[in-house]
């Protein structure tokens, strides 16, 4: 199991973004959660298997229709199974 810390920088706020993720977290049977900062990035923390939370990333670059990412940052952490359901 492996865990992920993903910052996404962009127009990635007020676009459904989080709402796209979470339908995609919970598809993939990932746990963790996914909020916007103030500083305007989206931060999301992924915990499953890897190979799922890259899929989820790989998601993230382009996000959905109206957003526009122009940086992602990802963390790999220790795993902690400290979720019990994505929000």
């Amino acid at each position: 199991m492996s865990r992920a810390r993903v910052f996404v920088v962009g127009k990635v706020q007020g676009v459904g973004f989080r709402y796209g993720t979470r339908i995609m977290a919970r598809k993939l049977g990932l746990f963790g959660f996914v909020q916007n900062l103030a500083d305007g990035r989206v931060e999301a923390v992924f915990e499953g298997e890897k190979d799922k939370i890259e899929k989820i990333v790989a998601w993230m670059k382009k996000g959905p229709f109206l957003a526009k990412v122009s940086e992602i940052e990802v963390d790999w952490e220790e795993y902690k199974n400290e979720f019990t359901a994505f929000s």
